[in-house]
């Protein structure tokens, strides 16, 4: 046999084994932990599952998603995060609620998060370049959002000068969102009104209060209570021909006047860039912490229609979506 045909052949016989070897490797078990329910994390399952696939990942052939599910008993979080790390996973991955309980318990793995909360106000970060607890990923708060939602109420409908606002107190950043609304209202010549609500009792109370002393409008803060009570509020606010404002499109797609915020989506989606560069080897600390770059303006014209007020043609014109 020549050497170059020895040599050709040796080196195919070491690439077949490499490749053997390649798939023979067990799938990366990738853990996850919501506080909600299977529904609940619907969407931001689909979009983490999207963003691993466009980093290469291929379920059942270089990754294992493995689901775990509080059912919105948080006390089962830490429960949940010890069977992951009794499973040996290599990365959790969580969001929402559950963030700030499974970061702070988890012991041998590192965490990717995504949730709307401030991290700093919660205790898992010295500042958004300086994570905490091995953990890293992306925050939806931007306080300064607030200023441009009373901004786009003021365009709307310039009359308005008295403001209800609901917000929950036990939102970490809350404060930070309450300064920043109320200096651009000032400014604006609006009066504020602010409404605790940290649960459904509390917000019961606070719209049999703005039921006997009517604003003019109501700007609803974007958080998770927020939104899964958003039927009695925009409810409340239809019913009595209130222009309702918040954050998150699922709100204006609800009956909401308008939202301005996070495209939630691509929010969602890019915890998979965090999980692809922890599993190659980069540490948690040496992510900064993200918030989104993606905002978008949702507006609901038949809402509109419905408290007889006009569009103006320079929001419709800056609008990412438009509900009719």
């Amino acid at each position: 046999m020549r050497r170059r045909d020895f040599l050709t052949g040796l080196a195919g016989a070491i690439a077949a084994l490499c490749t053997v070897a390649v798939r023979a490797a067990p799938p990366v078990r990738l853990g996850f932990v919501s506080g909600g329910d299977e529904k609940g994390a619907k969407e931001f399952i689909a979009a983490l599952r999207d963003g691993l696939a466009a980093a290469g990942y291929r379920e059942s052939e270089t990754l294992s998603l493995e689901l775990l599910y509080a059912d919105y008993a948080l006390e089962r979080i830490p429960v949940l995060v010890a069977e992951l790390e009794r499973r040996r996973v290599a990365l959790i991955v969580t969001h929402a609620a559950a963030t700030p309980l499974v970061v702070k318990g988890a012991h041998t793995v590192p965490v990717v998060y995504e949730f709307s909360a401030d991290p700093v106000a919660t205790g898992i970060a010295t500042d958004l370049a300086h994570p905490l607890f091995n953990a890293t990923g992306i925050t939806l708060m931007k306080a300064e959002l607030n200023s441009k939602r009373i901004e786009l109420l003021h365009e709307i409908a310039p009359a308005i000068h008295r403001v209800a606002v609901i917000a929950n107190p036990l939102h970490a950043g809350e404060a930070s969102e309450r300064a920043d609304l109320a200096a651009k209202a000032k400014q604006l010549g609006i009066d504020l009104a602010f409404f605790a609500t940290p649960n459904r009792t509390e917000l019961d109370r606070a719209l049999a209060a703005l039921s006997a002393d009517l604003p003019e409008a109501i700007i609803a803060f974007s958080d998770g209570f927020i939104v899964e009570n958003r039927k009695a509020i925009i409810e409340f606010a239809t019913s009595r021909r209130l222009p309702l404002v918040s954050g998150w499109a699922v709100m204006a797609k609800s009956g909401a006047l308008c939202t301005y915020g996070p495209l939630l989506v691509d929010s969602y989606r890019r915890t998979a860039y965090f999980v692809d560069r922890i599993l190659k080897g980069t540490k948690p600390g040496d992510l900064p912490i993200e918030r989104p770059t993606i905002l978008e303006l949702v507006t609901n014209l038949k809402t509109a229609k419905a408290l007889r007020l006009e569009m103006p043609g320079s929001i419709l014109a800056r609008a990412d979506e438009v509900i009719e």
